[in-house]
């Protein structure tokens, strides 16, 4: 184990944060409840937002960008959504500073007040839909299929660095239908994208399913989830897509004419995920020892550690080095030739196991006389040595076989955490002594899902989109159920 890093199993809130802060991910800004992100952590990020990118773009999105500002009364417009998201907004109020008469520094002037308070952006329907009214006339203006990368403020109280921060990064799709059943297929398709990246790219197994009208998003009609386990035995969502329905077209008055010649509102979407996917990526798959990237993620792919005493061995080394590098590079993988000489070898194998990188190559003086590499891979520790010849070909099946194996275990780990559960005292002491996804009855209503969140701190994640439809008694009030619903303490 790390010696630097706290145990999981001990402190999992501190492991959490050593790990952050010693694997170089981030760390805390001199603006409270803000984060830096550092290079090696935004290249994660990076990857992320690659492949999402890539992703939008094959659904037929394209990308745009809209004001970090928004006008207070666009708000106040819909109702919902405001109420959803007054206790989060930071409000500008000052456009000039100047110095103080009494040469006590800087002070807001109070003859500069705006006329009207900007909102910075919580999110961007809002403005966004302002836009939309001048955009679309007729139904041959739609659809509209637009992505935005943005930062965004929400004014946390806790935080955590990734998972809750006053500012974080995100995308936020957009998009404008001209009939509910569009907007409904595309709520529907991008809540299965997320599904797909997450399982695919993040080797994260994620449960979709339908949000309770009180989990919904601000403003929405329905709100769609994917929700993952962590090995703390809490959930975290990691994304949503939300159909909302004609009423922020309603707010801002965006009308088209139909085929037909009738005037009819716009049917809209959106949908988002975060920097917090870090998050689900560290709490998913990491350990004692340090991160594990799910090599489709990992910044480095493979890194190359020369074992050297003197400038002659590394020539020779880096020759073989230098070679191995471009060969895989040629296949598309992310190589690293660490052959600086102010650290050691087991000082590079330690900062690499904690940086999670896949695979390790290391080449000593014996290794050459063999013409042999030692490969070592991050997800189980295990170390083999292969022919130098055939190195090539071994790496590109061997971060596939990672790729997997780090997705089988956080599956396993989800199923041997899954619980069905049909007493209110089993659920308690389940969440206590366990944590984990449980698969219970609910009544159906909002007083009872408060009750029970009330009393546990858990919370009704989603109602997946495969629950089958089963009779049974709501775990809390005994009233009749349809349908188990997964609850978690969450994230």
């Amino acid at each position: 184990m790390a010696k630097f890093l706290t145990n999981r199993e001990e402190n999992y809130a501190q492991w959490y944060n050593d790990l952050v802060l010693k694997a170089d991910l981030a760390e805390n800004s001199a603006v409270r409840g803000c984060m830096v992100i550092k290079p090696y952590g935004y290249a994660i990020w990076e990857k992320i937002q690659a492949e999402l990118d890539r992703l939008f773009k094959a659904t037929g999105h394209v990308n745009a960008y809209f004001p970090l500002f928004i006008p207070k009364s666009f708000f106040s417009k819909e109702a919902a959504h405001v109420e959803g998201f007054a206790k989060e907004c930071a409000v500008v109020t000052h456009y000039r500073l100047k110095t103080d008469e009494s040469g006590k520094g800087i002070v807001v002037d109070p003859s500069a007040k705006l006329e009207e308070e900007l909102i910075i952006r919580p999110t961007s329907e809002t403005i966004i839909w302002n836009s939309y009214k001048n955009w679309i006339q007729s139904y041959r203006d739609l659809p509209i299929l637009i992505n935005q990368w943005a930062n965004v403020v929400r004014w946390e109280m806790r935080t955590r660095l990734f998972l809750r921060t006053a500012e974080f990064l995100w995308q936020e799709g957009h998009t404008a239908h001209a009939t509910r059943e569009e907007a409904i297929e595309e709520t529907e398709k991008m809540i299965n994208v997320y599904a797909s990246f997450a399982e695919n790219s993040m080797a994260l197994p994620v449960i979709k399913g339908y949000k309770s009208e009180n989990e919904r998003f601000a403003g929405a009609l329905d709100t769609f989830a994917i929700e993952a386990l962590m090995q703390d035995g809490k959930a975290l969502q990691a994304g949503t897509s939300h159909f909302l329905g004609q009423n922020f077209a309603k707010a801002f008055d965006v009308q088209f004419t139909d085929k037909s010649g009738k005037l009819d509102y716009v049917w809209a979407t959106s949908w988002g995920v975060s920097t917090r996917l870090m998050g689900a990526i560290i709490m998913g798959h990491a350990d004692n020892n340090g991160l594990v990237l799910p090599p489709k993620l990992a910044p480095i792919q493979v890194v190359i550690i020369p074992i050297f005493k003197n400038s002659e061995q590394l020539a020779s080394i880096s020759e073989t080095a230098i070679k191995i590098k471009s060969d895989l590079e040629q296949k598309g993988i992310s190589v690293k030739y660490d052959n600086r000489d102010n650290n050691t070898p087991g000082w590079k194998f330690a900062d690499y196991e904690l940086k999670g990188v896949p695979v390790r190559l290391a080449i000593g003086p014996r290794d050459l006389q063999n013409k042999t590499v030692e490969i070592a891979r991050r997800d189980n520790l295990s170390k083999e040595t292969v022919p130098v010849e055939k190195v090539s070909e071994f790496i590109p099946k061997l971060l596939e076989d990672i790729q997997a194996n780090i997705y089988q275990k956080a599956y396993n780990f989800r199923k041997e955490n899954t619980f069905h559960v049909d007493k209110w005292e089993d659920f308690v002491s389940k969440l206590d002594d366990q944590g984990g996804f449980i698969m219970a009855h609910w009544d159906g209503t909002a007083e009872t899902e408060e009750k029970i969140k009330d009393e546990t701190k858990a919370t009704i994640r989603c109602i997946p989109f495969d629950s089958p439809d089963e009779e049974g008694k709501c775990i809390y009030s005994g009233k009749p159920s349809r349908r188990r619903v997964l609850f978690a303490r969450s994230y």
